[in-house]
């Protein structure tokens, strides 16, 4: 079972188990890291699952569609390492990845 590094909002890291097949925004949201509001609940119509990716990881994630681009668009705190974490599908490649949520807007 991959392991990815979850940062919060304050910068506080914690090491959690990620199950391949889900999504980051289920492996954050299953534990405990409340911040991330998830208010779609994963179908790709909010930005409130926002997240900052390890640029080293970037290469190894699904493509960015159109929708998850225009909901980052919305966000102030949008840079080149942000992804939406519902978007995202945990793989083995995921092993060691460290994930920032990022501020709210």
């Amino acid at each position: 079972m991959p392991k990815v590094v979850v940062i919060d909002q304050s910068g506080a890291e914690r090491e959690v188990e990620a199950t391949v097949g889900h999504s980051l925004m289920e492996v954050i949201r299953d534990n405990g890291f409340e911040e991330l509001l998830a208010l779609c609940g994963g179908a790709c119509s909010c930005a409130t699952c926002h997240v900052h990716i390890d640029p080293a990881y970037l290469g190894k994630l699904s493509e960015m569609s159109a929708d998850e681009n225009d909901l980052l668009d919305s966000s102030d705190n949008r840079d080149a390492n942000s992804r939406l974490s519902c978007q995202v599908k945990v793989t083995e490649d995921l092993d060691g990845l460290r994930v920032t949520i990022a501020q709210e807007d």
